[in-house]
């Protein structure tokens, strides 16, 4: 089964197109977990891997996707790298589709060794190692499709995905995205029918492909526009909650099945237990559970919308 088959199928298993971000800053991490550590390095690690295992322990069944942020990894240095492995590795055990949100993208070697390190195998003499092996990673396709041509390779020879930036969620992203080319279109437009060229030889039963895109929820117009000129591009959709995104602004990047696009949520999930929705419900030792409930609010709130 290709990549985005098994996320598609986990979806439907959960009834929930959610991905939780997992970008875990030390200083959100709760005093419960961190206060068991040393305060360096070492004990970031662990308070990371304690943290992000009991939120996944306590949402694996009803959220089909965690986003695994490594610059939230990279930041701590080798222990900090260490977590993100143990982070993926143990999401993938309880069933969960993996994404690692990494943005990498080059060209010729170079994105060859990242593609290796997150979807394909890296040589050692006689042997192929894999690395993470998530199941999807971010690339950023500035460099055309040479910068891809790695990991579309990877994609076919391991069954894996990866979500291409289009339309991205920030504030300042029509600098660039916005841009009208010579042939009178955004440059937003021009790489999502790329992708959507890209994608051909990776689709699935439910025919959308594995070589699949980001699509911010913050630009609802865009979102719709992208969805009708890559009608076989599946969307990891950021930007709901703390950035804005609304529900019923999402629900524009999903087709009349409620397939389409999984969303993320990464603050609102993993810090509810502060959340005025929760923290009378909920004590810090319960911050767990607080996601839970939260994860339950937002699957209702979009399931609502997106049919």
């Amino acid at each position: 089964m290709n990549a985005i088959d098994r996320l598609i199928e986990k979806i439907k298993q959960t009834n929930n197109p959610t991905v939780m971000g997992l970008d875990p800053r030390y200083e959100m991490i709760p005093e419960c977990v961190t206060s068991k550590y040393t305060k360096d390095l070492e004990g970031v690690k662990k308070s990371i891997i304690e943290f992000n295992k009991n939120l996944i322990d306590k949402t694996c069944d009803i959220i089909p996707a965690v986003k695994v942020q490594i610059a939230f990894y990279e930041m701590y240095g080798i222990p900090g790298m260490e977590a993100f492995k143990e982070t993926c590795q143990y999401a993938k055990e309880k069933g969960m589709i993996v994404i690692a949100d990494s943005k990498r993208g080059d060209i010729g070697s170079t994105s060859q060794g990242y593609s290796n390190t997150f979807l394909g195998r890296t040589p050692i003499g006689d042997k192929l190692e894999p690395i993470y092996d998530v199941d999807f990673v971010t690339v950023n396709a500035y460099m055309g499709t040479d910068c891809v041509k790695p990991f579309i390779e990877d994609c076919k020879k391991y069954d894996k995905g990866m979500f291409i930036l289009v339309k991205t969620s920030n504030p300042s992203s029509g600098e660039l995205q916005d841009l009208k080319l010579e042939n009178g279109k955004e440059v937003y437009v021009q790489l999502a029918e790329l992708v959507e060229k890209w994608g051909e030889e990776l689709r699935g039963k439910y025919n959308y492909s594995s070589i699949a895109a980001v699509v911010g929820a913050t630009y609802p117009e865009q979102l719709k526009q992208i969805r009708k000129l890559a009608p076989h591009t599946y969307f990891l959709i950021p930007g709901y909650g703390a950035q804005g995104g609304k529900a019923e602004d999402i629900a524009l990047g999903f087709d009349t099945d409620g397939l389409g696009g999984i969303i993320n949520a990464s603050r609102s999930l993993m810090c509810a237990y502060k959340s005025d929705k929760w923290k009378d419900q909920y004590s810090q030792q319960q911050y767990a559970e607080a996601t839970r409930a939260e994860a339950i609010r937002m699957k209702e709130e979009l399931t609502s919308c997106i049919g």
